[in-house]
């Protein structure tokens, strides 16, 4: 399977990656939990059908030291035993903003409260940032249709 479009190596799409990539570096450097990040990542790429984005997001989660237990269980947190509460709201709140299409008046009032108690305004806006450039990512490798597979941690820098 071969990508529509060389992402990768299109003048254009270089520029638009490298300032999705500080976007996205602003949120790494920001005190979001490092394995709260991941999990929104994987979850969001999950909902999207992005194989690239969840290959990819699985195996930075890894690297990073997170437990196959719990990135097997992402895809069905409400019932799994292995995420805090804090992990949770944040799950909920990405599943709610990237399903806003499917939700009249976007993501509920009880959610956002609910990860408001876990997290403070620095980290509840790299939650909200690291959700919408997710969503971001899996559409244009969607698009595309980004060959799944083959990704390496810290292939990207």
């Amino acid at each position: 399977m071969e990508a529509r479009l060389n992402f990768y190596g299109n003048p254009l799409a270089a520029t638009l990656v490298k300032h999705f990539g500080a976007a996205g570096k602003a949120v790494t450097d920001s005190t979001l939990p490092t394995a709260t990040g991941n999990l929104v990542l994987l979850r969001a790429s999950q909902i999207n059908g992005c194989g690239f984005c969840t290959d990819m997001h699985t195996k930075d989660a890894i690297h990073a030291g997170e437990t196959s237990v719990r990135l097997n269980l992402v895809a069905a947190w409400r019932e799994a035993t292995v995420f805090t509460d804090a992990e949770r709201a944040a799950l909920e709140l990405t599943e709610q903003g990237t399903r806003i299409a499917d939700a009249a008046g976007g993501v509920p009032d009880e959610v956002w409260a609910n990860a408001a108690k876990y997290y403070d305004e620095e980290q509840l806006t790299a939650l909200v940032a690291l959700i919408a450039i997710i969503n971001a990512y899996n559409r244009l490798n969607v698009i595309i249709q980004q060959p799944a597979g083959d990704y390496q941690p810290g292939q990207f820098g």
